[in-house]
């Protein structure tokens, strides 16, 4: 599985209909399903970012469909971060010269 840390700002139309975020997310979470996509763990955090999403996938296709659906749906724009895990760094590093 594959790791990306999404951070979300709310679009003018996002913004707009704050109140339905939390119900969004639950919607989102079915729709990552339809991509084989996990949502670990959804925050909503102040600052330079409205979100914060934790998800695993399958591939990077399936964490590219998913993020193209969503930036469809006009509430939020991301940016996805690939993330390794401790036991991914390791192996990375020791691949080094």
């Amino acid at each position: 599985m594959v790791t990306y840390v999404v951070l979300a700002k709310f679009t003018d139309q996002g913004i707009r209909t704050a109140k339905e975020s939390p119900k969004r997310a639950d919607a989102f979470k079915q729709l990552a399903k339809t991509f084989g996509v996990t949502v670990k763990d959804i925050f909503w955090t102040q600052g330079r970012y409205d979100v914060v999403t934790i998800v695993e996938a399958p591939d990077e296709a399936s964490a590219m469909s998913l993020s193209l659906s969503l930036g469809a749906l006009g509430n939020v724009r991301t940016e996805s971060l690939r993330a390794f895990s401790a036991a991914d760094m390791t192996a990375i590093v020791g691949k080094m010269v």
